[in-house]
């Protein structure tokens, strides 16, 4: 279990350091640091919206006497014209917060959106969408944070909390029965929690890990196999393990994937696929 907002500032601590550097010298210049004033996160393209309690959670960590006031939430429907919150505060720290706080958001909602899009045609099945690590250097937590907004679930954060033995590492330690054997003494001697999961290639590598793999692994990853392919390996599989399906899933395919009855599909492109969304941040000026 990750502890998000420690994650959290130590991300916007980095960002500001690269933003601001030796100051805001454009605020600075102009606007006094004791002038306070008012501003409103607009709604300009249609989508689901992510990072509201990210938005909040920024503003307060920089200025705990922020007034902030939210009129949507994370994981609605959004439409062009609509307001997400509105912020009171320092008007230096809206201005230094600005791009950061529009960055994250702008991301977030892609990404959730795009999930959305995903989960949606998994109605009416078991199967489950999971992201991957195919994460933006430094950005995974939000990232991650958005799928699961968008209704999908977080594989293993990093290579901390799960063993995944993928193709490399299986050959690397020259076979399966090799690989899963040593990653289960592994996880006895030294991290009894950490789950194992298996990357099979065919289904004689899931016939192998249904010999061998019994107490040792809990998931097995169907990789680049067809939906024919995957419904056979499900079928061999039954209870045994969880099993999930990676590789050319994509909106077009998912469906028939999860028709398979696979237990969970994986797919990098909710993450580096998605677009960014436009919204904006604007200053309220008192008339």
């Amino acid at each position: 279990m990750i502890d998000f907002d420690a994650r959290l500032y130590k991300l916007v601590d980095a960002a500001l350091k690269e933003d601001v550097g030796d100051g805001d010298h454009s605020t600075l210049s102009c606007i006094p640091a004791d002038v306070t004033g008012k501003a409103v996160l607009k709604i300009k393209q249609e989508g689901i919206l992510a990072g509201v309690d990210v938005a909040e959670k920024i503003f307060k960590y920089k200025k705990p006497s922020a007034n902030f006031v939210r009129y949507k939430k994370d994981g609605e429907e959004m439409k062009p014209g609509e307001v997400a919150f509105d912020v009171e505060t320092f008007v230096h720290t809206i201005l230094q917060l600005e791009r950061l706080v529009l960055n994250c958001m702008q991301r977030m909602s892609g990404i959730a959106t795009l999930t959305k899009q995903y989960t949606d045609k998994l109605k009416g099945y078991k199967t489950k969408l999971l992201d991957t690590r195919k994460t933006t250097p430094n950005f995974r937590l939000l990232e991650k944070e958005a799928v699961r907004i968008g209704g999908g679930v977080n594989h293993r954060f990093g290579l901390f909390d799960m063993i995944m033995l993928k193709d490399n590492h299986i050959d690397y330690s020259g076979g399966l029965e090799a690989a899963i054997s040593r990653a289960y003494d592994y996880v006895q001697a030294y991290r009894p929690d950490l789950k194992i999961e298996v990357e099979t290639r065919n289904l004689d590598d899931a016939r192998t890990v249904l010999k061998i793999g019994k107490g040792k692994v809990f998931r097995v990853m169907l990789d680049n196999f067809s939906p024919a392919q995957v419904r056979e390996a499900v079928e061999l599989i039954g209870d045994e393990f969880e099993t999930e399906a990676s590789g050319g899933v994509n909106l077009d395919t998912i469906e028939s994937y999860a028709a398979a009855g696979v237990d969970y599909v994986s797919v990098g492109g909710l993450i580096h696929q998605a677009n960014s969304l436009d919204l904006s941040l604007k200053a309220v000026i008192e008339t």
